[in-house]
């Protein structure tokens, strides 16, 4: 069939689509009608829409007044439309669209009205969440966020709206470099930094590119992390080997052939650790020695509440260390914006990596951060989420000792998330009560990586290795804290 655009906007200001077939002389009526009620029926017409004037549609296709008038006349009868003096032709009220399931069905509308339907069931989520990776998304900065939009889109120069650097916006960058240099204790320049969408979109760039990618496996990883990194480096046919863990961090003395390592140095994902300076430094002759890499992934390193923060390992060698931050913690998840600081030998190959314009971040987002870390907005915000979140910690341990003595909060006072250590055996029942509480969490399990080998000195525990709940105190907006807490409580084992 034909397809027409229809202009309704001498009274309506709106385009319509009609899919017509005109070309000839005879059933231009029937024709109309049947493109008319499909488009009522499929919900692209809806209820209470106001159709053009006759004269008006008729110019628009290019047929005689009166074969409109017919059609309008025609579906009035038929009760799809309805016309009023002074009012015009509506799409009549009580006409409910088709679902999609059904179009094309030969069943006509009538029946199928007719037919009773089945409510599908409610999904209901949970009342209370207490996940880690989120922070409290009820705080975001709106007000300074949008003064930062508002002067990056006015302040932005013309070119900015046009193809831009892979590499991200130069504004970004150098605010990146003073910013990193200040707080992390990085030590880069703006040419070797990468703008990207978060972590997971580095490890595809890094490890998924064409011919294999910029660098190669096998990886080591620590023996607890993100199951949904392991299995992003798996599909780009990365093998990861696990690195035992214990009080220190991670074991690097145990590293050996692999071209690359994977840690958290700052604060252990999920356990809670960070990485002992002995380790930093071996770790980095390791990484001469073999001429390996080292992937630091610093994505909650501005959070710590006992100290201040730990640099960063990048500081130590930077043609050794691939830093990778974000803002899914600090700000929000949903902004996508991280970055890369890498060694100089690796960035023309990254960028070759990043390739097509469709993966790269708004450019209008890249200037609107640019601005929000120069204004010192970030700075501020960042130091009113560390004493929300330490207040959230302190909580949490407080509740604890005052309802489940027993439980252990293991790891530094630091991040989103804090590990309660559990007597061994109890872990899946905990979940399961914590699901009955109508709470969510993740058991520690879900984060050990399935060949680790269980190392003594991360805590008892059975032959899956230490029972754990890993609880996100973040995640809950501060009204909600509380009810998460008490269902918490009431979901862990009994001492």
């Amino acid at each position: 069939m034909a397809e027409s655009w229809v202009n309704l906007a001498e009274r309506i200001g709106a385009d319509l689509h009609l899919e017509l077939e005109l070309s000839g002389q005879r059933g231009r009526r029937a024709t109309l009608i049947r493109a008319l009620r499909e488009a009522v029926r499929s919900g692209r017409l809806a209820p209470g829409t106001r159709l053009p004037p006759y004269r008006s549609l008729a110019a628009d296709l290019g047929v005689a007044r009166n074969t409109v008038a017919d059609a309008y006349a025609e579906l009035v009868a038929e009760g799809w439309l309805t016309a009023r003096q002074g009012s015009g032709t509506l799409v009549a009220m009580g006409v409910p669209p088709t679902p999609l399931r059904q179009w094309g069905s030969a069943e006509p509308l009538q029946r199928a009205a007719r037919t009773p339907k089945k409510a599908p069931p409610r999904v209901r989520g949970p009342r209370h969440d207490l996940r880690q990776g989120t922070p409290d998304v009820s705080v975001f900065p709106r007000t300074a966020w949008l003064a930062s939009y508002r002067r990056a889109l006015q302040q932005a120069p013309n070119e900015a709206f046009g193809p831009g650097d892979p590499a991200g916006r130069r504004e970004l960058r150098e605010a990146l470099t003073e910013y990193l240099a200040r707080a992390r204790g990085v030590r880069t320049e703006p040419g070797r930094i990468v703008i990207c969408s978060g972590f997971a979109h580095a490890l595809r760039l890094l490890f998924g590119g064409a011919g294999g990618g910029v660098l190669q496996g096998p990886l080591a990883v620590e023996a607890y992390g993100l199951p949904f990194h392991r299995e992003l480096l798996a599909a780009a046919g990365v093998r990861t080997l696990p690195l035992p863990l214990d009080e220190d961090g991670a074991q690097v003395e145990e590293l050996g052939k692999e071209r690359a390592v994977l840690l958290t140095p700052a604060h252990q994902f999920p356990t809670g650790g960070p990485l002992h300076p002995s380790r930093r430094a071996a770790v980095i002759d390791w990484a001469r020695a073999r001429g390996g890499v080292i992937l630091e992934d610093d994505y909650d390193g501005e959070f710590r509440y006992d100290r201040k923060p730990v640099g960063a390992v990048q500081g130590l060698d930077p043609e050794r260390v691939v830093h990778i931050g974000s803002v899914s913690k600090s700000l929000s998840p949903a902004l996508r914006l991280g970055w890369m600081v890498l060694p100089e030998r690796y960035v023309d190959a990254v960028l070759e990596a990043k390739g097509e314009r469709e993966a790269w971040v708004s450019v209008l987002d890249q200037l609107t951060l640019a601005d929000f870390i120069v204004s010192g907005a970030y700075d501020r915000h960042v130091r009113r989420m560390r004493q929300r979140y330490r207040t959230r910690r302190d909580r949490l341990v407080v509740a604890l000792a005052a309802h489940a003595p027993h439980i252990e909060v293991t790891g530094i006072a630091a991040g989103l998330h804090a590990v309660l250590r559990l007597p061994p055996g109890s872990e899946q029942a905990a979940v399961r009560a914590a699901h009955w509480q109508g709470l969510a969490l993740d058991g520690l399990a879900e984060f050990r990586h399935p060949e680790a080998a269980v190392s003594a000195p991360v805590g008892p525990g059975g032959p899956d290795g230490p029972d754990g709940l890993v609880v996100g105190y973040a995640t809950p907006p501060e009204h909600a804290y509380g009810a998460a807490l008490e269902a918490l409580c009431a979901a862990l084992p009994p001492g």
